[in-house]
């Protein structure tokens, strides 16, 4: 399959790669191979006066931190104890060559782990320092099965800001009191909209906040006076964009998706599902209160109803009395639930660090342009539940993007691509714009629905990608966080309202644009990406929120070969499941 075209020639190519080895030889040489150990069980785990039996990884909810250095390799071996398939993502983690550990919802880069089954993901961690996190990509299984991944940068390599006193993981969540498979499964079998979450929570403890919320349920952060403190945040939650803040503290922001960012200072965060983000705290020397709340809560214009609490957690002085009053301590001022000016406002900060020794290498050329329709849309009733579908008039819920909801295949389409087996697997023919054209956030058209396939955009190698984004209104304009697997890309523009090439071109900011591998389309807006197809393999790029998702939120990006040996997709290994 083919499609753009290539930028340079082999011989240039390889003179490239040969500077880049020579430059990480250093790097190279220090790198370690970390292995881990995952045990999927089943744990059984209280909260909110709620116990019942959760999937979980070694015991553990979250599950176990990863710590690797920037150039290492990472082999992670999983056994499946549960009585549910299962497959892990490395989210963020660029996966050079080696798809199959990317690990997406099954049947895109492998098929499931299945009860009873190992798998090893063996991966480099390479151009990357900062936080990112792994998670399951199967179904709802997410809710529980997560945990932080570090990067650390090579030894002897500094931070480029002063070194903190402390770093602390910290992955905000959701909490439900019901099985969150059960909550998807009802969804979808009826059509509406999911039952929203019982709480949000900081490393999985709900705080003060919630009704039958034990003392020991609420996290903690003590710190020394002048100290200066790294939180590396992480949205874990199912199905929410989150405001974060400390009461009366300022906050740095210095990273964003595993790339150093220009810091800049913020009162109040906005971070949506599958982001992550580290951010310093410097501790007051003399604090005006021995202890101080540390609050989430969600931004969204959601169709439908959502979780609109806000989650506690503390910051304790050391010397500070332990604090019988949690509930007392005032929360920070966070915006309302749909301030998109808010969002907007602190998404327009971030901006690539782009130094002589972090580069932004933002493509100034563009080989293939693409227009995607982001949104909700409607499937008709064919098979009622209780006499009704609940979705809007009657209908089903949907979700697309130009106007194609992604079916999940039920064979690997790495596996098809490496085998060059498609015929019933894929189709290569995604449309690269809307096949109606309309006011994308004005009326919406008269025909709600959406078509269904599994359709992919095949790309060739080193071709030049630029991709805007926008939302739709047709069921009520809202964020989207997509997430691109397989790469990191540059936001080079934003704006609200229909996306105009016209004019909106040329606001790009092709200087020093943040590099993510989630963005959040604006609500009633459009953002522009751009990015190199460096990394052969099949890539699915989808909506974060999990609904979305299971509402066929996706697409997936085919990239074929590079003529060089070290730009082609390594064989699957010999332990891959087989479907």
């Amino acid at each position: 399959m083919a499609g753009g075209r290539r930028r340079l020639s082999p011989a240039c190519l390889f003179l490239a790669v040969a500077l880049v080895v020579l430059v990480a030889l250093p790097e190279l040489a220090a790198a370690r191979t970390r292995r881990y150990t995952f045990n999927v069980t089943m744990a059984t785990v209280t909260r909110l006066c709620v116990t019942k039996s959760i999937p979980a990884v070694n015991g553990r909810f979250p599950g176990p931190r990863i710590v690797v250095r920037e150039g290492d390799r990472l082999v992670v071996q999983v056994h499946n104890n549960i009585n549910s398939n299962v497959t892990f993502h490395w989210h963020g983690v660029r996966q050079l060559r080696s798809g199959w550990s990317d690990g997406p919802s099954s049947y895109i880069t492998q098929c499931p782990i299945r009860p009873g089954q190992s798998y090893a993901y063996d991966f480099r961690v390479v151009g990357q320092r900062g936080t990112l996190w792994w998670h399951a990509h199967f179904s709802w299984l997410r809710a529980t099965l997560y945990g932080p991944l570090l990067i650390l940068p090579p030894r002897g390599v500094p931070y480029p800001f002063p070194k903190p006193d402390r770093e602390v993981p910290l992955m905000l969540g959701e909490w439900f009191n019901a099985d969150p498979e059960a909550v998807i499964k009802q969804a979808l079998q009826t059509g509406g909209g999911p039952n929203v979450s019982d709480a949000y929570t900081f490393n999985g403890l709900p705080g003060p906040t919630y009704n039958c919320s034990a003392a020991s349920d609420t996290f903690k952060l003590r710190v020394k006076p002048g100290r200066t403190y790294m939180l590396r945040l992480v949205n874990a939650a199912l199905n929410d964009e989150l405001f974060f803040a400390v009461a009366s503290h300022t906050l740095t922001v210095v990273q964003a998706d595993a790339s150093y960012v220009k810091p800049f200072t913020a009162d109040t965060l906005v971070i949506s599902p599958g982001q992550t983000m580290d951010v310093l705290l410097t501790a007051a020397a003399s604090p005006s209160s021995p202890a101080f709340a540390i609050a989430v809560a969600p931004y969204t214009n959601t169709v439908g109803t959502f979780d609109n609490t806000t989650a506690i957690a503390v910051l304790e002085y050391d010397g500070a009395p332990q604090q019988s009053a949690l509930r007392n301590l005032p929360p920070p001022a966070l915006p309302l639930y749909n301030d998109t000016g808010a969002v907007a406002n602190f998404s327009a900060k971030f901006r690539s660090l782009a130094s002589a020794q972090y580069p932004a290498l933002v493509p100034r050329t563009v080989d293939r342009r693409f227009f995607f329709a982001v949104g909700l849309g409607a499937d008709p009733c064919q098979s009622r539940v209780n006499g009704t579908c609940q979705g809007p008039n009657g209908t089903r819920f949907a979700a697309s993007m130009n106007n194609v909801s992604f079916t999940m295949p039920r064979t690997s389409l790495l596996q098809a691509h490496y085998q060059r087996r498609y015929s019933g697997v894929l189709t290569a023919n995604f449309p690269a714009v809307p096949p109606v054209p309309f006011n994308y956030t004005g009326t919406p058209p008269n025909n709600t629905f959406v078509t269904h396939g599994t359709r992919v955009v095949p790309l060739n190698f080193n071709t030049t990608v630029e991709v805007v984004l926008q939302d739709t209104s047709i069921l009520g304009a809202e964020s989207h966080p997509l997430h691109l697997h397989g790469y990191d890309f540059f936001v080079v523009g934003q704006g609200f309202g229909n996306y105009d090439a016209n004019n909106d071109t040329d606001k790009y900011n092709l200087v020093d644009p943040v590099q993510r591998n989630t963005i959040s389309v604006p609500t009633a807006g459009w953002v522009a990406i751009r990015f190199v197809t460096d990394n052969p393999g099949v890539w699915i790029m989808h909506c974060h929120l999990d609904v979305h998702l299971s509402w066929g939120l996706a697409m997936a990006w085919l990239v074929n070969d590079g003529p060089l040996p070290n730009q082609k997709l390594l064989p699957p290994p010999s332990d891959i499941p087989r479907c």
